[in-house]
């Protein structure tokens, strides 16, 4: 795999990296290490509690108990199997209940016990994947154990870094049990996948370093092109122009020094495709939608532009709205919240579903779906889906949507190919939150700030 990616790994891809290594040896190794992982992360507790179950995963914290009692650690073994509930006085509770094989929803006698784990006050040390989380979607379709850190073997799972599996595995040591790399459907998207956006060469000129149109803004709604149109900037396209109701151009003539700002009739219709189409001969690539409006004219545009636009196109916000899959032209990247998927989709569970939601859209809709969240997934027709995940809470704040989108767009417009585009794009975004100085009080602006940074590391 290459050097910009990370392998995630299903329960199936698990199993056939273990497959002809001996089971009892890579136990062994799995306790010895996740025993050592447990004392640095629990450093100074001395009474343990581990909660085995049947499987292997109950084996590793059988022997997990052996290591931590030559420690000096005074353990006690809760054996669910054999129905045993009372978890003691712990400072720690080690979950060896379930490993990366399960799925579905934990049985009853499971599920009490999981919700006994989770009211100790005790902290939580889970073994290879917290109990109740699908090590191969991330889903937690029932009770799920609640840990402060995680130990995983080998590889990271997907359920450990997809939502909301993600939410309950605390803080990630991955130990190395020395089985070999091998190719996963799902990748984790790294910073060095950065170093493979095209950079300005000395042969370059405002227009080969990229021409990003943006499509977008009515009243009210000015901030978003601008958002877009700054990051576009920023993350090094060479010219942008936006086109934008008649009514917005003061405001963006303020806000942007150096854009180019084009006017689109206050009535959206065929005058304003036909100048839109023009405008598109001389761009790399399109921005659709941010702070467009939904109003009739608005969506009749949206639909007649990923008609005919002969380049990549990505759409966001109001360019999502009604959007119904159609044969384009070129490629397009929707990049869609949770409540727009659910729109796109006709579904309300998108939440709990995210990586099966992400992959039905791209194969609805035959294009690169981006599923923004501090997990972004990105879905390509016949792909796997690569994750980015590395950003901070503070990403979490309106208009962030629309500097990803002046990100994408100008990737698409450097050449990058769509799904590699729009990870990247996700990936900056996401280390401008960290190359950003602020925590608490991150506006988007500050992002766009950022991209600059984020792209020099």
């Amino acid at each position: 795999m290459p050097a910009d990616f990370e392998p995630l790994y299903t329960a199936d891809e698990m199993r056939a990296a273990e497959a002809g290594h001996d089971t009892r040896e890579l136990m062994e190794r799995a306790a010895a290490l996740g025993a050592e992982a447990a004392l640095q992360e629990m450093h100074g507790a001395d009474r343990w509690t581990i909660v085995v179950g049947g499987g292997a995963n109950g084996g590793d914290g059988r022997i997990m108990a052996r290591h931590l009692e030559s420690r000096g650690k005074e353990v006690r073994l809760v054996d669910a199997k054999a129905g045993e509930t009372h978890l003691g006085d712990p400072q720690v509770i080690v979950d060896a209940l379930f490993g990366t094989g399960f799925s579905g929803e934990p049985r009853a006698e499971a599920a009490a016990l999981i919700e006994r784990i989770n009211a100790s006050p005790a902290r939580v040390f889970a073994v290879d994947i917290p109990s109740g989380v699908d090590a191969s979607t991330g889903e937690v379709p029932g009770a799920v154990v609640h840990a402060d850190a995680t130990a995983t073997f080998h590889a990271r799972k997907v359920g450990l870094v997809v939502a909301p599996g993600r939410f309950h595995t605390g803080h990630l040591q991955i130990a190395d049990i020395g089985l070999d790399a091998a190719e996963t459907r799902h990748r984790l998207a790294l910073p060095q996948l950065l170093r493979t956006v095209p950079r300005r060469g000395e042969r370059d000129n405002k227009y080969t370093a990229g021409h990003v149109l943006i499509v977008g803004g009515s009243p009210g709604l000015s901030g978003a092109p601008s958002l877009t149109a700054g990051a576009a900037m920023r993350a090094d396209a060479g010219y942008v122009t936006v086109a934008a109701r008649t009514s917005v151009l003061p405001v963006l003539e303020q806000r942007l020094v150096e854009a180019v700002k084009k006017p689109l009739p206050d009535e959206l219709g065929n005058e304003a495709v036909e100048v839109v189409l023009e405008l598109a001969q001389k761009a790399s690539a399109v921005a659709l939608g941010p702070g467009l409006g939904r109003d009739d004219g608005a969506r009749a545009l949206v639909r007649r532009l990923l008609a005919e636009l002969q380049l990549p196109v990505v759409a966001d916000a109001d360019a999502l709205y009604d959007l119904e899959p159609a044969d384009w032209p070129a490629a397009r990247v929707l990049t869609p919240h949770e409540g727009e998927l659910g729109r796109l989709l006709g579904r309300k569970d998108i939440a709990a579903h995210r990586l099966a939601a992400v992959q039905e859209a791209a194969e609805r809709f035959h294009c690169v779906v981006l599923l923004k969240g501090a997990d972004t997934l990105v879905a390509a027709p016949g792909e796997g889906v690569i994750v980015a995940a590395s950003g901070l809470p503070s990403l979490a704040t309106a208009g962030t949507g629309d500097v990803l989108t002046g990100i994408v767009a100008a990737f698409l417009a450097r050449g990058l190919e769509p799904q590699r585009a729009a990870a990247a794009a996700a990936v900056a975004q996401q280390r401008a939150s960290v190359e950003a100085p602020q925590r608490a009080g991150l506006v988007a602006s500050d992002l766009v700030d950022a991209l600059p940074r984020a792209l020099d590391r």
